[in-house]
């Protein structure tokens, strides 16, 4: 398994399990995004914890899962970004555009003050 689905109060936790959010396992976080948004779910908190690398496809799932969220008025929040990864989301410009949190607490604590404000 490549990645951890939990579904919490309010929001659905997803784990990416491996070090390496490419080409191999993009496609599938990609599809499984979908698949919750399908299901009514609009908040989304991506654990990115294990990765140290992330390619291109894998910044398109993170867009992905930012894009559905948005798009039902809901929150997108992504968290445990190591050094590489966090670098290739900066150079991308991407940390203006998406909710990144340090920790799994802070990343919980923006997802409930965001839910708090759509509501």
């Amino acid at each position: 398994m490549n990645f951890k689905i939990d579904k919490k109060d309010g929001y659905t936790l997803v784990q990416v399990l491996k070090d390496k959010l490419d080409t191999h396992i993009a496609p599938a976080l990609k599809s499984e995004l979908v698949l919750i948004s399908g299901n009514g779910e609009k908040n989304i908190l991506l654990d990115l914890t294990p990765c140290t690398y992330c390619d291109s496809s894998g910044l398109s799932a993170i867009l992905v899962a930012n894009r559905l969220c948005k798009n039902a008025n809901g929150t997108f929040v992504l968290y445990g970004l190591q050094p590489a990864v966090e670098r290739l989301v900066s150079i991308s410009q991407l940390d203006s555009v998406l909710n990144i949190a340090f920790n799994m607490d802070e990343a919980v604590s923006t997802m409930k003050a965001q839910i708090e404000l759509n509501k």
